[in-house]
């Protein structure tokens, strides 16, 4: 197959402007409505159970590539075809570990049908542009942004894993409350899924070095680093029977002038979103 370059280009800068446009809505408006979020923008209408949804909504971003590469009549290099690997173990974690596994709320299936769509668009994006249109120096195996980018990569998705396994334990089956998690990464951040999976495509786009590869990187930070923040900023609520359940923003700040007879500290975590904000911690 011959590299479509102006489509790839096309498809790179929508992929950036929509970034933007996200970033924009979410910090302005609300976040996208799935999870804690999923009645934010009005009641959700229909829905899917959240394994199928993110089952089918990640599917496409695995599954694409995948098969870009078998249909692929000329052997592309061996190094572009690992570097697309790492793409496709993302989403593979994502589709057949993750999905099965998550005890999230239902998922809008409006969302849910966008995100197959756009993981769909991105999985050829990254798949086509690295197997028919990316072109590397002989000595991109020594350079230090491959390294650093892998290494990065890698990184990102051991604390993408590790921080979803924590937040699956502070829930059982059926349950659909938030508490606030403790342990690896959430002991520094608030959002330390998010920063994972921010990190995975930092460092993905450092190794491929290639603007398909930054736009994609660039729109997942526009679309999760303000849930980050709203995950940072939107506080506990301290009961009886379980004080860490999650509350609104403004029942987080009333708890500081209601709270009797328990010692709070005011410590500064690092979000996701890599600032530095306030957070209550309740001993």
């Amino acid at each position: 197959m011959e590299c479509q370059e102006r489509l790839i280009l096309s498809v790179s800068w929508t992929t950036i402007v929509c970034g933007v446009a996200f970033f924009w809505r979410q910090t302005t408006r609300y976040c996208a409505p799935y999870g804690r979020y999923v009645d934010a923008a009005g009641p959700p209408g229909r829905v899917c159970p959240a394994k199928l949804a993110w089952f089918l909504q990640e599917l496409p971003a695995f599954l694409v590539p995948v098969l870009l590469v078998l249909s692929t009549e000329a052997r592309s290099e061996q190094g572009k075809v690992l570097l697309l690997c790492t793409f496709c173990l993302h989403y593979f974690q994502r589709t057949f570990v993750y999905a099965p596994l998550t005890r999230g709320r239902p998922v809008p299936l409006r969302l849910m049908i966008f995100a197959a769509i756009f993981c769909s668009l991105n999985g050829f994006l990254q798949g086509h542009h690295l197997l028919h249109c990316a072109r590397f120096q002989r000595t991109w195996p020594d350079d230090v942004r491959l390294c650093a980018g892998l290494v990065l990569f890698a990184v990102g998705l051991v604390i993408n894993i590790h921080s979803d396994q924590i937040l699956r334990r502070l829930r059982r089956p059926g349950e659909f409350v938030y508490r606030i998690p403790h342990g690896g990464l959430f002991e520094f951040v608030s959002g330390a899924n998010y920063l994972g999976e921010m990190l995975e495509w930092g460092g993905y786009a450092v190794a491929t070095w290639s603007l398909p590869t930054f736009s994609f990187a660039f729109f997942t930070i526009c679309s999760i680093g303000p849930r980050a923040y709203h995950h940072h900023s939107g506080g506990c609520k301290v009961t009886e029977d379980d004080p860490w359940k999650m509350a609104d923003s403004t029942q987080c700040s009333a708890m500081q002038h209601h709270l009797h007879g328990l010692h709070i500290q005011q410590n500064y975590y690092l979000t996701s979103f890599f600032y530095f904000n306030p957070v209550l911690k309740c001993h």
